[in-house]
């Protein structure tokens, strides 16, 4: 069976199952989950551990083995496998479905994994895991209830703060839970009284948001703006040099102008994008940047990168950070830059 992350606590209490798959690419709630496991299983007998990790060409017979050892004076075990790529291959899908149709009473079976493609979610291997137990999929804290989230931390932490002070960790940490968790931790020692309010949070709070360039790149191509607004001048503020950005940003230009003119002609956007160079992973993300730019705008973004390009090398007079602020929000589509302006942004 399938159950949320929020639901485990009390799932533990009312039955203990023999297995428990955990899966997910947030680390810090699949680490609690497994956390929260691990304390049921010690409750309920389970004092060893053996530990699996899963990666290439893996000797799946030493978890069969284990599964299948029996013994009248050891304790019971948590047999805890994590597999790197979710992905188990077909001698490891054989491994698990043969521990599931045999299932041993002494042990536990904790399989740890990332978030799951489709076909994983389909598997044999995974229906024969939740066959005999629970499947807890645990998903990203999106922006939207990240305040929610760092609200409910606050009070199982005996903090009381206000609207305005849970919006200012929430934009500073950007979605990093364990940075969240890390600084409401500080919290406690800094604010013995447990009361925060705006100021407090602003002058106790470091500034935590993890800025990446190609996680900022994504975001230009997904069309968030203001995401991607903020995470340029993050990276500015972390001493990143401006011309490997306008590389990175106009590496992408390239692409969506030669798909875009292939498109043109009376191409499929994807076999377009595909014969530009774009990844299967991330057709998506340039489907929606093509969809949402024509094929002029894109042009004029390129040759906008050029300028910005000069302005780095001396050739002339720019603020070249506010001017990749505008690219940057043009290709994510807010609209700034136009054929009407642009030569005023291009002059000497």
């Amino acid at each position: 069976m399938k159950i949320k992350a929020e639901q485990l606590s009390g799932n533990l209490q009312k039955q203990f199952l023999p297995v428990y798959v955990i899966s997910g690419d947030e680390p810090l709630l699949a680490q609690e989950c497994a956390d929260a496991v691990r304390v049921a299983a010690r409750k309920n007998g389970f004092t060893e551990r053996e530990l699996f990790h899963v990666e290439g060409n893996y000797d799946w017979n030493h978890v069969v083995n284990e599964a299948n050892s029996l013994s009248l004076f050891s304790d019971k075990k948590i047999l805890e496998i994590r597999i790197a790529n979710g992905k188990p291959g077909d001698k490891g899908s054989k491994a698990l479905c043969e521990i599931c149709a045999n299932p041993n009473p002494d042990n536990l079976l904790l399989v740890i994994l990332p978030k799951l493609e489709k076909s994983a979610q389909n598997s044999k291997w995974l229906k024969a895991l939740e066959s005999l137990g629970a499947h807890i999929q645990v998903w990203p804290v999106s922006a939207d209830n990240l305040p929610r989230w760092i609200q409910q931390r606050l009070s199982q932490a005996n903090i009381q703060a206000n609207q305005e002070a849970v919006q200012i960790l929430a934009d500073r940490v950007e979605g990093n839970l364990l940075a969240a968790v890390q600084e409401i931790e500080k919290l406690k020692l800094l604010a013995p009284e447990g009361k925060v309010d705006a100021d407090t949070m602003s002058a106790v709070v470091a500034d935590s948001a993890r800025y990446n360039l190609f996680e900022f790149i994504d975001k230009m191509l997904i069309g968030d703006a203001q995401s991607a607004a903020q995470s340029l001048r993050g990276l500015q503020n972390e001493g990143t040099e401006p011309i490997p950005l306008l590389w990175a940003i106009t590496r992408e230009l390239r692409i969506l102008v030669k798909a875009s003119e292939q498109v043109a002609r009376g191409e499929h956007s994807d076999w377009a994008l595909k014969n530009s160079g774009v990844w299967d992973k991330r057709m998506s993300l340039f489907r929606r940047a093509l969809q949402r730019n024509k094929p002029a705008h894109l042009r004029m973004f390129l040759y906008q990168a050029g300028a910005i390009d000069r302005g780095i090398k001396g050739m002339r007079k720019a603020d070249v950070w506010d001017e990749m602020a505008t690219l940057v929000l043009s290709i994510a589509g807010s609209q700034s830059l136009q054929p009407g302006n642009i030569k005023i942004l291009l002059q000497p």
